[in-house]
């Protein structure tokens, strides 16, 4: 059943898209890279909640590309990049640029040591990022590049869409907004497709806190804004959602639906000659899937995550942005999820969401008071209108 939206506040929205995001991140980590099969044989079951490393006490050496402790309840890159963006719009009070991601983010990401749960350890941030994070510092701290353009050149991956929820609560019910304002940030990370997703997540999560959203609706407006394959790999995942009311049917259904248009290819750890390469008929595969697993769970948290969760491949991410969508429609998550990876990851995850409440508050009103501003100087150019 789609949650009740008139009764939840904005700061109800921007709490539980926040939190949500967080666990679902937790949740998906320990299986991030693998299939549906390989789930269900490494947890003899599906996924239903948090669970230790995939490699047990050998995480450490398992994978020494990654030594993160994924598993037991810990957050990754990925919400470790939200909690920064969230920073920055603390820091600027208002609408965010790519000029703020050079400005903000990256001596964010480069100066200040912050608990890092997958190293167990204090340490910046730009030591748990992924390569395509430390993008952010390589173009814009050290190359000095044009932060509009400074996406370019990157792997185009899911690496900004990731984060983007703050962007979509800022501009909570307005999601021709958020898409706008995600795709000037974004254009310091990423470009084509992985801009374009950046762009549609964050809509998404605003079309979410409108007062009676659903899943539906969240769809209508991201299909109304996303441009070229995003959009039709959303449309078609989309559709094939509709044929389902349980995420383990869906699984298999949802993967066919988004291949032809993501690049990576079948093998998730071994990606396709043409991976991540720019592409206007191509899209990243998590954007689409989450909302797959959205519109098959009815907007209901606990389902939309775990779906996205045992549907592997990039499921950390996948079940990020379906908690954040989730969250923002009013289905919170679990309390006993949400304080078990606060507890582990050692981090608050409410007060981003306190934080981002007050902000978003404050650049409403400035927004009101331009638009006045605005209009009374339009009003004044155009002079008296003749009533019909």
């Amino acid at each position: 059943m789609t949650p009740k939206q008139t009764e939840t506040s904005l700061e109800d929205r921007i709490t539980g898209a926040l939190v949500g995001a967080a666990v679902g991140d937790a949740l998906g980590g320990p299986v991030e890279g693998y299939s549906p099969d390989q789930i269900l044989e490494r947890h003899a079951g599906r996924v239903h909640g948090i669970v230790g490393p995939w490699n047990g006490d050998a995480w450490r050496t398992a994978r020494p590309i990654a030594p993160y402790h994924k598993g037991d309840g810990h957050v990754t890159d990925d919400t470790l990049m939200t909690h920064a963006l969230v920073r920055v719009y603390a820091k600027v009070r208002d609408h965010l640029d790519a000029y703020a991601i050079g400005d903000h983010l990256v001596p964010d990401l480069m100066t200040t040591p912050r608990w890092i749960p997958e190293l167990e350890q204090e340490a910046l941030p730009l030591h748990r990022v992924f390569l395509a994070e430390k993008w952010l510092v390589t173009r814009l701290h050290y190359g000095h590049v044009d932060p509009r353009e400074a996406g370019v050149g990157n792997i185009v991956n899911c690496g900004a869409a990731m984060y983007m929820a703050p962007v979509g609560l800022v501009n909570a019910a307005d999601p021709r907004a958020a898409y706008a304002e995600a795709l000037d940030i974004a254009g310091a990370h990423q470009s084509s497709y992985g801009r374009e997703a950046a762009g549609v997540l964050a809509a998404a999560v605003a079309a979410a806190c409108a007062p009676d959203a659903t899943p539906e609706s969240v769809v209508t407006a991201c299909l109304s804004l996303a441009k070229d394959g995003t959009r039709t790999a959303i449309l078609k995942v989309c559709e094939a959602a509709q044929d389902h009311t349980d995420v383990e049917s869906a699984l298999k259904p949802l993967r066919d639906a988004v291949a032809p248009y993501d690049t990576v290819g079948p093998d998730y750890r071994a990606p396709s000659l043409g991976a991540r390469r720019p592409s206007r008929l191509h899209a990243i595969e998590e954007l689409p899937v989450a909302l797959g697993m959205l519109l098959v769970a009815g907007g209901d948290y606990r389902h939309a995550v775990l779906g996205a969760v045992n549907y592997g491949r990039d499921c950390d991410s996948t079940a990020t942005m379906a908690g954040a969508i989730a969250g923002a429609l009013g289905s919170p998550p679990p309390d006993d999820w949400a304080k078990q990876v606060a507890e582990a990851s050692r981090l608050d995850l409410w007060d981003p969401a306190i934080t981002l409440t007050e902000v978003t508050r404050e650049i409403f009103e400035r927004d009101v008071r331009r638009r006045r501003t605005h209009e009374s100087a339009f009003t004044a150019i155009e002079g008296p209108r003749c009533s019909d």
